[in-house]
């Protein structure tokens, strides 16, 4: 029963986190990458980030008021380590999609669980059998496969390795560093998912404020907010969509870790394509089923593995 119960409520995590970084992934390309007036562009990646921490700062504060939990023992340090590369990373991701389209950064970041197991390895601690690795490395070139998209003859999108790229390299970096920093925490002190959540937008948001008052991008930002107020629309539920998101991130993160989330933010980008092409009708060409294939396959190894070794240690408990 306690089993079924914690398979359940990964699901729901994982449901959750799909559903809400959908629509947040459409928002963001609708700000990013719209333009407004007679062509303005809004380029000011600080105060979005920053407008989303301090969403997800509040929205932590009243869970942490409604729920009984225990002291945080996590030294502040770690926090303040883990929201300097996790803004970052935000930041990087924004930037460069003023350089690249949505398809690519998303090809980029489903490499996210390489980093993160890399880095969890070198700072977090973290040992992984070498099957996970080969397990990952599946899921993830089965994503990059299926999502690519082919260049057409005429097309303005570039083919070369430019600021676009280096910034989603850059993200990559960030995402790992994050991952070995939560998973330090998680081994020492276990917070609660809103004690992360709370703390980590605290410290981004004390970072961003700074970063955008010297920088003046935050009169910038609210000029171009004046000029056209319709974008607030979008901002406001890119915010909430992406705080609702990260709740459900810390809470996986703090029960089974950051790699299974990982892979469950990696994964539902390909879900969240193959659902379009259900609707749509859109034809899968063969390359793209050959991905989908090894997506599989590296989900359903990962399973039957971790279901094995589960098994192996209540037998060895027994004895």
């Amino acid at each position: 029963m306690t089993k079924m119960r914690t398979e359940l409520k990964f699901l729901f995590y994982a449901g959750a986190i799909f559903s809400c970084y959908f629509v947040y992934g459409m928002l963001q390309e609708k700000i990013t990458r719209g333009k407004y007036g007679d062509g303005d562009k809004f380029t000011y990646a600080l105060s979005l980030v920053l407008v989303q921490c301090v969403v997800n700062y509040a929205f932590a504060q009243v869970l942490m008021l409604s729920w009984t939990h225990g002291e945080d023992t996590t030294r502040r340090v770690y926090y303040f380590s883990s929201a300097m590369t996790y803004l970052l990373a935000m930041v990087c991701s924004n930037m460069a999609l003023q350089w690249i389209n949505y398809p690519t950064q998303v090809v980029g970041k489903a490499a996210k669980p390489i980093p993160v197991m890399i880095l969890g390895v070198l700072i977090g601690r973290k040992s992984y059998p070498f099957k996970k690795y080969l397990f990952v490395l599946l899921i993830v070139t089965g994503v990059v496969l299926f999502m690519f998209k082919d260049s057409k003859k005429g097309g303005n999108d570039s083919q070369y390795f430019g600021i676009g790229e280096v910034l989603l390299v850059l993200s990559l970096t960030m995402d790992g560093l994050t991952g070995a920093v939560q998973e330090r925490i998680k081994s020492e002190s276990s917070p609660t998912a809103y004690s992360m959540m709370l703390n980590t937008n605290w410290w981004s948001s004390v970072i961003l404020t700074i970063g955008v008052v010297l920088s003046g991008e935050i009169y910038r930002f609210t000029t171009f907010v004046a000029q056209y107020p319709e974008i607030l629309v979008y901002i406001v539920a890119l915010a909430l969509t992406g705080a609702l998101g990260q709740l459900f991130i810390f809470f996986m993160v703090a029960e089974f870790g950051p790699l299974p989330c990982s892979v469950v933010t990696t994964t539902r980008k390909f879900f969240t394509v193959l659902a379009s092409v259900v609707i749509f009708g859109n034809v899968l060409l063969a390359r793209q089923w050959f991905g989908a294939v090894l997506v599989f396959t590296g989900l359903f190894l990962d399973i039957f593995y971790s279901k094995g070794k589960a098994a192996r240690s209540r037998r060895a408990s027994h004895k």
